[in-house]
């Protein structure tokens, strides 16, 4: 019996994409005892995982103090863990890796000089691209999963688990009687975020062309903007404004019960495919579509990305030139017009609420 210990100290996607590691190791290894380290803010995504025996909780300001990593690092080490695996390979969890006693410590090599100061026994090189309808964030954890052993059948696909009350709790109230789209109209950051007017143009063609309510998805702290958004609609009747997901395991049985999603690339993306949702994903121009494009098929999930209508609008989409775009990307996301978005919109809403 091994006792295995996931590190993922990142945000909600990350999180959720990285349990396909407890998910095929404990398929393979049912007596196996798996512990998931992340954020306090992301554990929605696992709760009622029957793969993941423990959620241990870290809080990205707190692990910045010296004094509460070197506490983190002694406890690890208790818990004699036999296979560490580090998908996003943060400077912390490096650390908790070297020191952990850990017999296999499985990681990505850094792209700076770090990755090769002896932080894992078993560290792996970043691939450049996908191979697989998955996506390379997905690929990128499978190649760490095959770095502890080998596995004949591998299962790419995250799930949620939800309990037979979070399903049959009515969230939708009066608005049950129609189908719901999910419309991510802010981003978790303001670089993730599509102009307002862009937003508004969007929600006036869904609401005109189909039967539907267009709920409005937004953290408590964006009212305020969601609201600007709204005051620029023009059929508001047919937008949910006032129910919204005040955590993400709330988002999670609110998604549920919805009938689609369309976002801005994110966490809400990946909840959504893990429940089994159709998704239309519009992404950032600094964010690399086939890095974060998952099971893409162009009907069920289907995506945009400014690249696809102005393929040079951008030199390039390597890691330094994304972190030169996201700084200020406005200029581009001003590019990816409404009248590029609606007609691939079109075709995705009429496969999927037919």
């Amino acid at each position: 019996m091994k006792k295995v210990l996931i590190i993922q100290n990142k945000r909600i996607g990350d999180v959720l994409i990285s349990s396909v590691i407890a998910n095929n190791y404990k398929a393979k290894h049912p007596d196996s005892i798996i512990h998931f380290m992340a954020y306090d803010f992301t554990h929605g995504v696992l709760l009622n995982n029957p793969n993941i025996d423990k959620i241990i909780t870290i809080n990205d300001k707190e692990l910045k103090s010296l004094v509460i990593l070197l506490k983190l690092i002694r406890k690890v080490k208790k818990e004699q863990y036999d296979i560490i695996f580090d998908p996003y390979s943060k400077t912390q969890s490096r650390l908790i890796c070297k020191f952990s006693g850990a017999k296999q410590t499985i990681g990505h090599k850094s792209r700076k000089k770090m990755g090769q100061l002896g932080f894992y026994t078993h560290p792996v090189t970043i691939s450049k691209e996908k191979t697989k309808i998955c996506g390379k964030a997905i690929e990128d954890r499978i190649h760490l999963l095959e770095q502890a052993e080998k596995f004949s059948v591998i299962n790419y696909e995250p799930k949620i688990f939800l309990t037979d009350d979070e399903k049959n709790e009515n969230l939708l109230g009066h608005y049950s009687n129609k189908k719901v789209i999910v419309l991510g109209i802010l981003g978790s950051t303001p670089q993730k975020s599509m102009p307002y007017e862009y937003v508004a143009e969007i929600v006036d063609f869904i609401s005109k062309k189909y039967d539907v309510y267009i709920l409005f998805n937004y953290a408590p702290h964006q009212k305020s903007e969601a609201e600007k958004i709204f005051n620029l609609c023009q059929n508001k009747e047919s937008i949910i404004l006032d129910i919204y997901a005040p955590s993400i395991r709330d988002f999670v049985k609110l998604m549920n019960q919805c009938a689609l999603l369309v976002s801005n690339e994110g966490g809400t993306v990946h909840i959504a495919k893990a429940l089994g949702k159709p998704t239309f994903t519009i992404f950032s121009p600094y964010i690399n579509k086939d890095h974060w494009a998952s099971f893409e098929d162009g009907k069920t999930h289907h995506s945009t990305h400014l690249l696809d209508f102005l393929p040079n609008a951008i030199s390039d989409l390597s890691y330094e030139k994304c972190k030169e775009i996201e700084k200020n990307p406005t200029e581009l996301y001003l590019k990816l017009t409404p009248q590029m978005i609606i007609p691939e919109l079109e075709k995705f809403l009429k496969y999927n609420l037919k």
